[in-house]
């Protein structure tokens, strides 16, 4: 398995696709061993691809905490500088994008390497709004957490929608109950340790004072429908960016499966 030692802990990542060198930063309990994930998706036919599992999740280790966000961003610069693997283009997805916010705002030899970068259901945090409390929903049941999910993933899941379309929310509750939990470390209490660990982290993200500093290209893009990271968050982030393009899509925090039409859009944008 391709581990990478860099500051105090080894990092799981992988490397797939051919083109211009595209570095991913997943989200919230991100673990490249669930699938589908973002190696099964249309970016590998276009770029050659880095994502990796950040501390606490997946294959990576998990360190005592607390972490910090300046610890996500330092783990990546640290793991890119690492493998040699020098990006002109950067992605990162909702918690991933407050990662690479702050590896843009705290990195400038990577910041000046990536020109383009896409920016997805994220948020700024602080003035710039911060996204939804998620450590706040650890302590309900898994069917609890599931159904809060699910309402605050897409607006227009409510309890009016659920008892409408039953079978479809039992299904939709099945499968939110289990995100975020590979299979081989169901309810591992380690595993459980490094979402929690992250989380924490995130509820403290705040870049909403250092953005105007950053220069790089920067397409914003988010689902209508997301009461994660809601269109207020994407428009104050669009305030704070320099040089920022924002374009909603149809869906909520997972519009990026929702809508066919958004992936076009991003590659377009990072092929420019």
């Amino acid at each position: 398995m391709p581990h990478c030692r860099v500051r105090d802990i080894d990092i799981y990542y992988e490397i797939h696709g051919s083109g211009p060198r595209l570095f991913f930063i997943g989200g919230s309990g991100g673990d490249l061993r669930e699938k589908p994930n973002i190696f099964d998706g249309p970016l590998t036919k276009h770029f050659e691809v880095l994502s990796y599992d950040q501390r606490g999740l997946g294959r990576t280790d998990v360190p005592p905490g607390p972490y910090s966000m300046a610890d996500y961003a330092e783990d990546a610069a640290a793991l890119l500088r690492a493998l040699d693997f020098n990006p002109r283009l950067l992605m990162g997805v909702s918690f991933g994008g407050m990662v690479a916010q702050e590896l843009l705002c705290r990195v400038p030899d990577i910041s000046d390497i990536a020109h383009r970068v896409v920016m997805a259901c994220t948020s700024a945090g602080g003035r710039a709004g911060a996204s939804y409390p998620l450590h706040e929903l650890a302590s309900l049941s898994d069917r609890d957490r599931a159904i809060r999910m699910i309402e605050i993933s897409d607006t227009r899941c409510d309890e009016a929608w659920r008892v409408a379309n039953p079978d479809t929310a039992e299904a939709f509750i099945k499968v939110a109950s289990m995100r975020g939990r590979a299979v081989d470390d169901d309810h591992d209490p380690e595993a459980d340790r490094g979402r929690k660990l992250q989380l924490e982290a995130r509820s403290h993200h705040d870049t909403s004072d250092r953005l105007g500093n950053v220069s790089n290209r920067v397409y914003l893009c988010a689902g209508r429908s997301d009461g994660i990271a809601p269109a207020s968050n994407q428009h104050a982030l669009a305030a704070a960016l320099p040089n920022a393009t924002l374009e909603f899509f149809d869906g909520g925090h997972l519009f990026l499966m929702q809508d066919r039409s958004a992936y076009k859009k991003i590659v377009s944008f990072l092929l420019e």
